[in-house]
């Protein structure tokens, strides 16, 4: 039953990459969701270039995301995220929730980016 759930996420997830396509201009801001762990991307797929990362893994977060909720901890990586974002000049994204419902963590995360940045 795992498997097969992962299997159409990602169906899903190649289903909606097919549409979505992140410029210099407005860059895709993806996502993965492990069950400890949440990490966000910013992407730009003409020239494949990462143009900022945050997790709950960063060294910087850390600390802060152990001691909160799952959903604060989210919270957190969509501000940080954005902030770096912003110092990268990103004024827009594309977002790519990569096959998961927008929902719980994945929405927390969103609208803290959304707060900075619009998309």
């Amino acid at each position: 039953m795992k498997d097969f759930r992962r299997l159409k996420r990602i169906a899903r997830h190649k289903r909606i990459r097919r549409s979505l396509n992140g410029t210099a201009s407005q860059p895709r801001l993806t996502i993965f969701r492990s069950h400890k762990e949440i990490y966000a991307q910013i992407i730009d797929d003409v020239s494949k270039t990462t143009l900022c990362s945050a997790s709950t893994i960063d060294k910087e977060l850390r600390k802060k995301c152990n001691d909160a909720k799952p959903l604060e901890a989210a919270e957190l990586v969509g501000k940080t995220i954005a902030k770096r974002a912003v110092k990268k000049g990103v004024k827009s994204v594309v977002f790519d929730r990569g096959g998961y419902k927008y929902h719980g963590r994945v929405a927390s995360l969103a609208n803290a980016v959304r707060e900075v940045i619009n998309f």
